[in-house]
């Protein structure tokens, strides 16, 4: 999701609420305690030099139960994020608090936000010689190194 499709989506709703994939949710309580722009200058290992640029959103959630943020709220905490950070139409990335900072991307299921799970991949796999499909092993057949099936 990027930040014109959450600005747009933000002033149809009475509450903010974020789920994760797995049906749990973020405690109501939480904080938008960051909104920045997260850039990232890196050479894959095919040595292609890539840039990346995204909307972070840092949620937190602390004991002040009685804290509940508005659509309103959220939405001119963006607006003011855009103006002093001269922010694109990026996407939004979530970072929200597990064992370890963990880094989410953003949907919406029609009624709440839905913090999407993201996975690591070789952006250069055509140069690393990864196979496309995993290749098959008969039951009865032995890996050795160097063999191509370990």
């Amino acid at each position: 999701m990027n930040l014109s499709r959450i600005k747009s989506i933000l002033p149809t709703l009475e509450n903010v609420a974020f789920e994760l994939e797995n049906g749990n949710y973020v405690p109501e309580h939480f904080h938008v305690t960051e909104i920045g722009v997260i850039t990232k200058d890196f050479i894959d290992c095919g040595g292609t030099i890539r840039h990346e640029k995204v909307a972070n959103f840092q949620l937190w959630d602390a004991n002040d139960f009685d804290h509940r943020l508005k659509p309103s709220k959220l939405l001119s905490i963006i607006k003011l994020s855009e103006e002093k950070l001269q922010m694109e139409d990026l996407e939004i990335e979530v970072e929200y608090q597990g064992n370890t900072i963990q880094k989410f991307g953003l949907d919406f299921n029609g009624r709440n936000f839905v913090l999407t799970s993201k996975q690591t991949n070789c952006l250069a796999q055509d140069n690393c010689g990864i196979p496309t499909e995993k290749q098959k092993i008969e039951p009865n057949k032995t890996c050795t190194p160097g063999g191509g099936c370990c």
